[in-house]
Formats: C-alpha cells, sequence, structure tokens
C-alpha cells in the first residue's frame, strides 16, 4: 500500500510537471518565433553584403583638412524600389570648395537625388562621387555626414524640444552654441516668446510649429555644426517675405568659404551662385554663371527665369496702379475682427471629471464586454466547474482503491481494482473532453473580445481631437503598442487565465465540499492557508500592476522614439546621431530593466512564502493524519498563477480610458465655440460632415504607401479610373505618371518616399480635386513646384475655386501674388486681424500689407 501511494503521489507530480511543461512549451515556441525575426534583423545588420554603407565601419579615412571639391562623374542611378525607372543618366558636374553650385530644374529631374547619393543614402549604378578627387567610398560614412549640413524642402523634427532638436546637428553643442545658431537662422526671436522657450516641446513631426518655424530649427540645426558642405533644398521655401530675406541673409554669410549645393525652383535665390547646372530628365543639359545662361537664347534656363520674371512683373504692374500717389504714408485706423484663442477658455474635461470605474470594477467591465459570446464562455465555465470536480473524484477514487487493499479479500481485491481502473479511464477520458471544450470556449471568446477592443479602441483614437494626439504619452508608438501588446494581454486573460481562474474556483469549492464530508478539522488544516496566500497574492496583483504601467508608459516613450526614428532615417542618417538615438533608445530599456529587476526580488519573495506555507501546511497535515492528503494538490500553484492577470487588467484599464475619454471636439457632440456656417451655429452640425465637405491641400504632402491611383481616390469607394485620370490632369501629374512603367499602379512608399516634392503635392492636389469640395483649404498648396508648374497647377486651382460658385477657398500665402485676385484679404499679426479688404483696397491703405507686398517685389 506504500508503494501504491508512493506510486500515485509520483504520477500526481508528473501530471503538474507536464501542466507546466505545456504551458513552458508555449511560451517556447513563442520565444523562438520572436528570436529568429530579431536575429534575422542582426544578421542583416552584420552582412557586409547586405549592408554595403555601414556607418559603423571604421577601415576608412578619417575626413581631416580637405579642402572640399564635390565631383559627380558620369553617374547613372535608379532607386532600388523602382530599378526599372532611370533616375540619373550619365550626369556629371563639379563643385568647387568654397563656393555656392546650384542645381535648378523641374520637379522630378534628379535633383534632390544628386543631395542623397552625395549623403550616401544610396549608392550609384555607375558613376563616382569624388571629394578632392578621391572616391567618396574612401571617407567614412559618419564623419562625413557630420562634415554636412542639410536643409531639406520638408523639415523633419523629433518629438523634442527645441533645444534637443537643434544640439542633434552637434551632439556636444554648448547652449551658447544653440542660441547662435537659432539667431543666424532667425528663429532666436520666436523661440525666446515661448513660454518654455528652448525647453518647448515641439511634437511628434514638430506638429506644435508653424511650417516656417519647422524650417528655421531645421536650418539652425545645419548651422549649428559648423559644417563643410552646405546642402540647401529649398531652404527658404516655407518662409514669409520678411524671414525669407533675413534667413537668406544668413544662408549668404553661411555660404562663404564653405561648399555649398543649392536646389531651388524661385531662380532669384541662386542668381549669386558660382556655377549653375540646369538637369533636366537626369541630365545636365546647360551649365555656367546666370549671366552666360541668361545670354543662351532659347536655353532652357532662360525660359525659365523669364517665366517668372513675366508673372512677377505683371503683379508689379497691377500692383503699382492700384497705389494711390501720396506725399506721406496714412496711417489708418486698425480694427479688430477677431479675438485671440487665448481669451476663450477651453475645459478638458476629462481632468475635470473622475475616471469612471475603479480598479476592482475593471474585470467586470471587461467581463460585461464578453456579453456577445455568453454562450461560448458559458459552456467554458461549465466545463472548468466539471474539470474543478475531477480531482477531488480521483481522491476518492484513489481512497477506495487504498481501502480494497486493506480490507476486500484476495479474490474481491482484482474486482474492485479493476472497477476502480476502468473508472479511472472513463474520467481521464471526461477530462480530455472537457479541457477541449474549456480551452477552445475561452480562446474563441478571448480572440472576438481583442477583436472588438482593438476596434473600438481605434474607432475611439478617431474621435480624439488633434490635441489629444499632441500629448507625449499618445504618440504613434505608445498608440500602436497599446493596440497589439495590450490587447493581446487582455486575450490571455479572458481565455486561458480566465479558465484557470474558474478551475481553481471549482477545485476549492469541491475540495472543501468533500474535505467537509470526510473530516471539516483536516480540511480546516488543508486550507487555512488559502487566507494568507489570498492576501499575498494580492500584494503580487497590486505590485505587478503598478510595474506594468510604469513599464508600459516607458515603453510607450520608446516606441515612440523607435517609430520616429524608423520614419525619420534619412534625417538621422545626415545628421549622423545614430549612437545617439541608440543611446537614448538604451536608457528606455534600462530604465524598464531596473524597474523589472526590483520588482522580481519582491515578487520572488512573495512566492518563496507561498511554497514555504504549502510545505508548512504539508507537514502540520502529515502530523495529524495522511487521510485527505490529495486534497491539497492545487491550492497554493493554482493561486499564485492568476496574480499574472495583473498585466492583463492594467491593459484593460488602458483601453478603457480611452473609451471613456470624452474629446474636447466631438464628431457626436453638439459642443462648439461662435463659429457659423452658412448662418448655422456649427454646435448643430456634425463634425464629420462638416469635414467631409473640407479640401485640405497643405504645406507638407502626406501620401499613404500605396499607389498613385490609390492616393487619389484615399477614402472613397467606385470610383471610376476615368475620374482618377481627370483630377490628375488638373493637377498636372498625369503626363508623368504615364512615364512610370506601372502607370498609376507604382507605389510611392512610405510617405511617398519614391516621389519627389512637386510631385507628392501634385498628387495631393489631384486627391483633394477628386473629391470636388465645398470648401477649399489651400496652404502653401503650390511652394514645393518650379514656376512651370505652379503657373499650371495654380491656373487649375483657380479653375477649381471658380468651377462650382457655392464653392469657398481659403488660401493660407506667403508668396502674395497667389492670392491677388482674392474677395477678402485678411492680414494677421499675434492673433489679430490688422487689416482686411481686397487687393487692391489693402494697396491703397499703404499698411502692413503694403508693406510685405513691397517687400516681396523688392526681392
Amino acid at each position: 500500500m506504500n508503494e501504491l501511494m508512493t506510486y500515485s503521489k509520483a504520477g500526481q507530480i508528473a501530471q503538474e510537471v507536464f501542466s507546466s511543461l505545456r504551458t513552458v512549451l508555449s511560451l517556447n515556441g513563442k520565444a523562438r518565433g520572436a528570436a529568429a525575426s530579431v536575429f534575422r534583423l542582426i544578421d542583416e545588420g552584420n552582412d557586409a553584403s547586405v549592408n554595403e554603407i555601414d556607418v559603423w565601419k571604421e577601415n576608412t579615412e578619417a575626413i581631416d583638412n580637405i579642402n572640399g571639391d564635390i565631383e559627380f562623374d558620369n553617374i547613372n542611378f535608379s532607386y532600388p524600389s523602382r530599378k526599372d525607372v532611370q533616375v540619373l543618366r550619365n550626369l556629371s558636374l563639379l563643385a568647387r570648395a568654397g563656393q555656392t553650385t546650384a542645381l535648378v530644374g523641374s520637379s522630378g529631374c534628379g535633383k534632390s537625388t544628386c543631395i542623397s547619393l552625395f549623403l550616401r543614402y544610396y549608392e550609384p549604378s555607375s558613376g563616382r562621387i569624388m571629394i578632392d578627387g578621391r572616391p567618396i567610398t574612401d571617407y567614412n560614412v559618419k564623419q562625413l555626414r557630420q562634415n554636412i549640413g542639410v536643409v531639406s524642402q520638408e523639415p523633419i523634427l523629433f518629438g523634442m524640444s527645441i533645444y534637443e532638436n537643434i544640439r542633434f546637428g552637434k551632439v556636444n553643442a554648448t547652449q551658447a552654441e544653440i542660441e547662435q545658431a537659432a539667431r543666424e537662422a532667425n528663429a532666436h526671436h520666436f523661440i525666446m516668446q515661448l513660454p518654455d522657450k528652448y525647453e518647448t516641446l515641439v511634437g511628434e513631426r514638430g506638429i506644435q510649429l508653424s511650417g516656417g518655424e519647422k524650417q528655421r530649427i531645421a536650418l539652425a540645426r545645419a548651422l549649428v555644426k559648423q559644417p563643410t558642405f552646405l546642402l540647401l533644398d529649398e531652404a527658404t521655401n516655407a518662409l514669409d517675405n520678411i524671414s525669407e530675406k533675413i534667413v537668406q541673409e544668413a544662408l549668404d554669410r553661411a555660404c562663404k568659404g564653405r561648399t555649398t549645393i543649392v536646389i531651388a525652383h524661385r531662380l532669384t535665390t541662386i542668381q549669386n551662385a558660382h556655377h549653375i547646372y540646369v538637369l533636366d530628365n537626369g541630365s545636365v543639359i546647360e551649365q555656367g554663371t546666370h549671366e552666360t545662361l541668361m545670354a543662351k537664347e532659347g536655353g532652357k534656363y532662360q525660359s525659365m527665369v523669364k517665366c517668372q520674371q513675366i508673372e512677377r512683373i505683371n503683379d508689379d504692374q497691377d500692383d503699382m496702379m492700384s497705389i494711390q500717389k501720396t506725399t506721406e504714408e496714412d496711417e489708418k485706423s486698425i480694427f479688430e475682427c477677431s479675438r485671440l484663442l487665448s481669451d476663450s477658455q477651453i475645459v478638458d474635461v476629462n481632468k475635470k471629471t473622475t475616471r469612471p470605474f475603479r480598479r476592482r470594477f475593471v474585470f467586470l467591465r471587461l467581463l460585461s464586454m464578453t456579453s456577445p459570446e455568453w454562450i461560448t464562455i458559458l459552456i467554458g465555465c461549465i466545463a472548468c466547474v466539471l474539470n474543478g470536480a475531477v480531482q477531488p473524484l480521483f481522491a476518492f477514487l484513489l481512497t477506495q482503491i487504498v481501502e480494497s487493499f486493506k480490507y476486500c479479500l484476495t479474490s474481491e481485491r482484482r474486482r474492485y481494482v479493476l472497477g476502480a481502473s476502468l473508472f479511472f479511464l472513463l474520467v481521464g477520458g471526461l477530462v480530455w473532453i472537457l479541457h477541449f471544450f474549456q480551452y477552445t470556449a475561452f480562446t474563441i471568446a478571448g480572440l472576438k473580445l481583442t477583436h472588438r477592443i482593438r476596434s473600438k479602441a481605434f474607432a475611439c483614437l478617431l474621435r480624439q481631437e488633434i490635441a489629444y494626439f499632441d500629448q507625449p504619452e499618445n504618440g504613434s508608438g505608445a498608440i500602436c503598442a497599446r493596440l497589439s501588446s495590450d490587447a493581446s494581454a487582455i486575450q490571455e486573460m479572458t481565455s486561458t487565465r480566465l479558465g484557470a481562474i474558474c478551475e481553481a474556483v471549482a477545485l476549492s469549492f469541491f475540495g472543501i465540499l468533500f474535505g467537509c464530508f470526510i473530516s471539516w478539522q483536516l480540511t480546516l488544516i488543508v486550507f487555512a492557508p488559502l487566507f494568507f496566500l489570498f492576501l499575498i497574492v494580492y500584494g503580487q496583483v497590486i505590485l505587478l500592476s503598478w510595474v506594468t504601467q510604469q513599464s508600459g508608459l516607458i515603453n510607450g516613450q520608446a516606441s515612440m522614439l523607435v517609430v520616429e526614428i524608423i520614419h525619420n532615417m534619412h534625417t538621422v542618417k545626415h545628421l549622423s546621431i545614430e549612437k545617439e538615438v541608440l543611446r537614448q533608445y538604451s536608457e528606455f530599456i534600462h530604465q524598464v530593466f531596473i524597474l523589472s529587476w526590483k520588482s522580481s526580488i519582491l515578487f520572488s519573495i512573495t512566492c518563496g512564502i507561498c511554497w514555504a506555507l504549502y510545505g508548512y501546511s504539508t507537514a502540520l497535515l502529515y502530523w495529524r493524519t495522511y487521510d485527505l492528503f490529495e486534497k491539497n494538490e492545487l491550492a497554493s500553484n493554482r493561486v499564485i498563477k492568476s496574480s499574472r492577470i495583473a498585466t492583463s487588467i492594467s491593459a484593460a484599464e488602458a483601453f478603457f480610458d480611452l473609451f471613456d475619454r470624452k474629446p474636447t471636439i466631438d464628431n457626436t457632440s453638439t459642443e462648439g465655440r461662435e463659429l457659423l456656417i452658412d448662418g448655422n451655429d456649427i454646435r448643430q452640425l456634425n463634425l464629420h460632415w462638416i469635414r467631409s465637405q473640407f479640401g485640405l491641400i497643405s504645406q507638407e504632402p502626406i501620401l499613404f504607401d500605396l499607389t498613385i491611383a490609390e492616393n487619389i481616390s484615399y477614402g472613397l469607394e467606385n470610383v471610376p479610373m476615368e475620374d482618377i485620370i481627370n483630377a490628375a490632369r488638373k493637377a498636372n501629374i498625369h503626363q508623368f505618371i504615364e512615364q512610370l512603367p506601372q502607370g498609376y499602379e507604382t507605389k510611392v512608399g512610405m510617405k511617398g518616399s519614391f516621389l519627389s516634392g512637386g510631385e507628392k503635392q501634385r498628387i495631393a492636389i489631384a486627391r483633394i480635386l477628386l473629391r470636388r469640395p465645398k470648401v477649399l483649404l489651400l496652404d502653401e498648396a503650390t511652394s514645393a513646384m518650379d514656376s512651370h508648374n505652379e503657373q499650371i497647377v495654380q491656373e487649375a486651382l483657380e479653375q477649381a475655386q471658380t468651377e462650382d460658385s457655392s464653392r469657398t477657398s481659403l488660401i493660407i500665402a506667403h508668396r502674395l501674388s497667389t492670392i491677388r485676385s482674392c474677395d477678402l484679404i485678411c492680414v494677421l499679426d499675434r492673433g489679430h486681424i490688422v487689416e482686411s479688404g481686397t487687393h487692391t483696397e489693402l494697396i491703397q491703405q499703404c499698411g502692413a500689407y503694403y508693406r510685405m507686398l513691397t517687400q516681396n517685389n523688392l526681392q
């Protein structure tokens, strides 16, 4: 009998081991899959054949005392993603040290590609790029980029402070150097007017700042490193006339003594360049100084300059005809038609209201969301209850076998043992069926709940106002982590964890019931430690929940950093800040490590106490009797496992915070402030409908990683291809698209990375024209185009504004020539309207508008 008890106990231990092994193997499978992906990424990063341009490579010559000559020798190039489209064709050019070299041409001719090749984002298909007569591949990539200052057409800022963004240009820059660079870029004055000055957070991708402010900070970032080479890709494109003149003067000073390559559509900014190259279709078709190129009759450069001059002269003549001749400048009274935004106090209702639920209600609320699957959950719960009754049943059968050996005759023992063994087999089959229904039911319910939560969370995100995403904790990285890992944690709780809890509760109930039937005194001995275990586990739940929340915040910041770095990899590369961003990411990971390490010590202590209580209760039970030994099999380990549910509760709590958050501007709300549309209070109009009537063409076009046709028709269903082509024609992009091998099915890349700035802007214009909006909002819509394309697209925009008599157009412009024909022009200063009227009326007033126009004409 002793051997039977020993083997029985060993079998139960083996069962527990294999049960734990099942979980371990499941986690091991997930870990192996994740590890394979990580190791593949590491191997690709270390593979020299894959990583041809290695910023960590040390066996190259350091840049020291170089003269600064840049030479492109018969360069041919096609982007890896579009190898069938040749961007550069036998291109050769020379930029002398200390001189300014300009590259001009229509959009998509290869100007920006030259800069990308010099920065070594890519390697040319053939040909050589040389510095001082030596191949650029001989120089250290990191040091090369540290000696290059870049100001691109679309300024990229990171979601940090202004100070940190400028410091990225020179990691060890002092405060004085940063402020001096900001002064040179005409940014210091507006920075000092901000409440937090240089510590002001710019938001993700610099969303808190205007286009001109972002451009000036990007310029300061380039100047702070005092680079040997300066690359300017429409550096003053986003600035108003006054700021452009000041910044252009700063750039002229910065260019002295440096090798400078300037890309420009506005040819007045490069007339003083030492050498000008005119590009067309990836090749140099003209070169020389401004004077020599203008002397070439019928040349490309001459026609481009004349086109811009004719447009400017027409504007000047119209302006001068409208000016009344006066001996002195009359000071007109300045009236205000609007008040500062700060006058209207916007109250965040989410800060004034308490959270609609407490932590103890999270689990119940989560269960309420599974109500559509109540039948599935009911089946799982029934299976759990029956599973919980199995182990006491096993204990009862085992005692019957033991009793049969003790009291039955030898002839009867065989019959008792065979009967009990057969019953064991039947119960084992029942357990298999019950576990199948248990795990299947809860897994299905968990998957459906996860799908429901993710969909609802994404819908709630779409309802939030823009200010919600300006908060650091609501960056793209944190939101992506919330939708992925947090939702997965909830699925784990509502599937395997919920089943384990139900089974443990059923086991405890039937164990106590069966124990009281045998001996209530021994039952108290067995289950007395459960009270202390409950207190310990409750402490573990609180601890793990706090750790999960803190780790989630840190991981969210780390994820946001990674997302920004990946999206803005070109900026990271040309700033050569790989080690700096790696250091910042490592700091986030180290914080999580320290937090987890400290909590693991406390968790280990509590786990040790749990197992110690198990040993103490077992010793006490042996001291009294061993009759009901099997009834304490699951008392501690099942309860300990339930503490892992704290992670899921914290994840669910984060989702419920989002579900219950009331947007400051709600699609379905009637809240609004002093704004009328057609005489109707905006509070009475649906926000989603209002926005569907607007067409916005912004300064920085945003495209999705889809085809050109899908980008133009994005958000619309069943759009005929004919309408898409018609919109593209109006935006002057159809001819370019037709030249691509895949035409309208060409992928544009992440955020349109495969296209030039002008090409992206024209696709964005086509996307708006396809929608035929009632209100057209133009924010520097043609700023990224050369003069030829700008004129054509401007005509298309004017036609779009007038083709529908009921269409309202609101234009934001720094180039005043684009708004001369507007019915009403409002001049803003510090949030106030200081002048309003038609173009002619404002010129006659000789006020702020007139001064801006005069400054523009002088340029």
